[in-house]
């Protein structure tokens, strides 16, 4: 397939990327990525859990996986990392990735590599990064999770990594298959762990979660019911397939439902947090099966996300008619609200560096709100914990000033002062 580059179409979408600062590790070096805080400044729900965290990489194949653009079979096979609840804590894990410039780096975690897990079983939450993006993007909210009692699996999509795509040479060589497969493979992740034999015993997926970020919240919008739209322009655009014949065809296999394969969502899906979704901007899903989806959706966004685009979000928002939608706007963002903090070699690179930094926000500040937010919906959802659904009743802003400028209470979940820069709109 020829080169192509969308952004000449659209507008710039894709390689802005960009969430802020490495605690001063020297380049080349393991590195932690956090400074501690006083519980008083952070979200209440934003606190490490009670269980120890354990971490485990293992891969899965897709036997059944039939290419875009291909008409055979071919097996496709995802690297997870798998976070639980351990039965004691061990020596931190590291997490060895590259960024978009293939640099590589090395982070210090919070779990321990290949513990045992904590007896019992415990709902499963998936998670889903953008195009390009690894498993480890989100640690610190996987980590986050766990230590509350889930089994949380974050999915290296094939074809979409940093690793796997050249970002200077040919930037969009995996967007083809990152709009085709984000779905199926958090439908397929599902299926093959709770079948896994490591993984099997210790999850309870009578209730599962699923938070996508960017790319990642445009398959976890379908997943949850939604419906792809794709036409002829918008294959060409795309996908840089313009013969009219063939393009018919490829938007066939693009406009599928619900990981794929099912015309109605697997049972299973009991709670979404669609990070900076992208698609709605470009109007990419069936408005009829937005408004039937019946999973709970809690949509972030940055109040100037210049990758998935406010209005784009807000459209889907607008779109999903069931009771239980919400969307939380972060004042002054733009689309990097959910990644850890830049590594210390980030900051050589524009490149790099553009991954990861928010303008007008800290980092940390961010994941802790995204930490906060979304152990409140899977708290809410999975495990019916009513305490936990009062902190999404939130409403308006969180400046703890009115449109009269009158004093108002903090946010429930948040102390006084410390609440800043937040909306909260609701079905």
């Amino acid at each position: 397939m020829k080169t192509f580059n969308p952004i000449n179409k659209v507008s710039a979408i894709l390689l802005l990327l960009i969430s802020t600062c490495a605690i001063g590790n020297p380049v080349g070096e393991a590195q932690r990525l956090y400074s501690p805080l006083p519980d008083e400044v952070i979200p209440a729900l934003s606190k490490a859990g009670k269980w120890p965290v354990a971490v485990r990489t293992i891969t899965v194949v897709n036997k059944a996986h039939y290419p875009l653009f291909e008409k055979e079979q071919k097996p496709r096979e995802l690297v997870l990392e798998v976070w639980y609840p351990a039965s004691q804590q061990g020596e931190p894990a590291l997490y060895e990735n590259v960024m978009r410039s293939h640099t590589p780096f090395s982070i210090i975690g919070s779990a321990s590599r290949d513990s045992e897990p904590a007896k019992g079983s415990y709902p499963l939450i998936i998670l889903s990064h953008g195009y390009t993006g690894y498993r480890h993007l989100m640690y610190y909210l996987a980590e986050h999770l766990a230590s509350h009692g889930y089994v949380v699996a974050a999915i290296d999509h094939t074809d979409s990594t940093n690793q796997d795509i050249n970002i200077q040479e040919s930037p969009y060589a995996g967007f083809p298959s990152t709009l085709y497969n984000r779905s199926r493979d958090q439908q397929f992740v599902l299926e093959a762990l709770t079948e896994h034999t490591q993984f099997s015993a210790v999850i309870d997926d009578s209730k599962v979660g699923l938070i996508g970020y960017s790319m990642g919240g445009y398959g976890a919008v379908a997943t949850a019911g939604g419906c792809y739209a794709f036409d002829q322009q918008s294959v060409a655009t795309f996908t840089g397939v313009t013969d009219a014949k063939t393009a018919a065809g490829i938007a066939k296999k693009l406009n599928t439902c619900s990981g794929g394969n099912q015309t109605e969502p697997d049972g299973r899906w009991a709670a979404v947090v669609a990070l900076a979704p992208w698609g709605g901007q470009h109007q990419l899903f069936s408005p009829k099966s937005l408004n039937n989806i019946a999973v709970p959706i809690l949509y972030v966004v940055g109040e100037f996300d210049d990758i998935s685009g406010y209005d784009g979000v807000t459209w889907l928002y607008k779109q999903t008619q069931n009771n239980q939608t919400k969307l939380l706007t972060i004042d002054n963002a733009r689309h990097n609200i959910a990644g850890h903090p830049a590594p210390a070699e980030a900051y050589n690179h524009e490149l790099d560096l553009g991954h990861y930094y928010e303008p007008a926000w800290q980092t940390q500040a961010l994941n802790n709100i995204v930490r906060h937010f979304s152990l409140a919906q899977m708290n809410c959802y999975l495990k019916d914990q009513k305490q936990s659904c009062k902190y999404l009743a939130v409403q308006g802003n969180s400046n703890e000033v009115d449109a009269e400028g009158k004093t108002t209470p903090a946010w429930p979940g948040f102390n006084k002062r410390y609440g800043l820069g937040l909306r909260m709109d609701s079905k």
